[in-house]
């Protein structure tokens, strides 16, 4: 009979505890698009290197390869293509623009800072001549930069995105759980989902400015274009949540008559988690149609974000600005996708399924 060196068998011991840890990093590493990650640190652990290769061509070089071919024929096709702002910029041309769109930003925030500086001074000067009176502190009111306008689109799509949530998941649960609420809703949710934000916002523009106080806590443009945002992504939440709600097994819902459930502890114990899945779905397809109505809204109502600036370029009419509203462009589809993740990762963190 042979002896087994213990060495091997710790050797192995700690291979399979290696691939372990892969395996459960394998999960988030689906969650975050990093999914190519997985075969490479496989690869790098001695599994089956040929197949892993297979994996990481399939996962990332196939990716890769379709990106370098869409930036040729860009870069190859770009310039014959002519406009009243002349030849349409390529790879490189957008490049360039980014980095004078940062520049534009350090520029910017240097300018900010000079400006407290001196308002410091002064007012330090003001106190030791005795006149308390004299000190001001005002706000800086320089243009906003292009990160400004890239942080205001997404707070102003997360507080819309909030509300509809709001509104939309009681009323889900509701049609869900009652056959007459469900009809009830059914008439309002399908003449009003087809409604395009272009319709919704001078009725929300109007209903803002006659409601809401000047010196209230939100501005004006902001409130109107998350409104609107709420107004045509609250939609796949509420018929996603109805349709989770509705789907429950019925042997879960006599349990809940059985043990004789109040309504409170039925929602919160059996209905929210069974429907989570659904939700989160209606949930993803809510934030990106917000995501998308959001950039609409701000450029038909020029209020301050993405769709303003792109609007703003259009107008100024200079050489740099179709390279900068392909800028915006890219950019606006990378945070589109950087929100879907954080939506998926949410629903892989509250529920049990990890389907893509």
């Amino acid at each position: 009979m042979t002896a087994i060196d213990p060495e091997t068998l710790d050797a192995e011991a700690r291979r399979a505890r290696l691939f372990t840890r892969i395996n459960k990093a394998d999960a988030w590493f689906q969650v975050l698009g990093l999914a190519w990650l997985t075969p490479i640190l496989k690869a790098a652990a001695g599994d089956n290197p040929k197949t892993q290769m297979g994996e990481i061509w399939r996962l990332l070089g196939v990716p890769l390869l379709a990106i370098s071919l869409f930036l040729i024929a860009w870069g190859t096709l770009a310039p014959k293509v002519q406009t009243s702002l002349g030849a349409v910029p390529g790879p490189l041309e957008v490049w360039e623009q980014v980095g004078a769109l940062h520049e534009d930003a350090q520029r910017e925030a240097e300018k900010e800072t000079a400006f407290y500086e001196r308002q410091e001074a002064r007012n330090a000067e003001h106190i030791a001549n005795g006149e308390p009176d004299k000190v001001r502190d005002r706000a800086y009111t320089g243009k906003p930069t292009y990160y400004n306008q890239i942080w205001t689109s997404i707070l102003t799509v997360f507080f819309g995105f909030l509300l509809a949530s709001v509104v939309a998941i009681p009323l889900g649960i509701m049609a869900g759980l009652s056959a007459t609420a469900n009809a009830a809703l059914n008439p309002l949710i399908q003449i009003f989902k087809p409604v395009s934000p272009l319709a919704w916002l001078p009725i929300v523009t109007m209903i803002v400015s006659a409601t809401y106080a000047n010196d209230g806590f939100f501005a004006k443009s902001f409130l109107v274009s998350a409104i609107t945002v709420t107004l045509c992504s609250l939609w796949p939440t509420l018929i996603n949540t109805a349709l989770g709600v509705a789907s429950i097994d019925k042997d879960l819902v006599n349990v809940s008559k059985v043990l004789k459930m109040n309504t409170y502890t039925k929602i919160t114990k059996l209905v929210l988690p069974s429907a989570l899945p659904l939700i989160f779905t209606g949930l993803r397809l809510s934030l990106g149609v917000g995501w998308m109505v959001l950039i609409a809204a701000e450029m038909l109502a020029q209020n301050p974000g993405l769709g303003k600036f792109v609007w703003d370029e259009f107008q100024n009419g200079s050489s740099q600005s179709l390279a900068r509203i392909m800028v915006a462009v890219l950019t606006i589809g990378i945070i589109g996708f950087i929100l879907d993740r954080i939506m998926y990762a949410l629903q892989s963190l509250f529920t049990f399924t990890n389907n893509r």
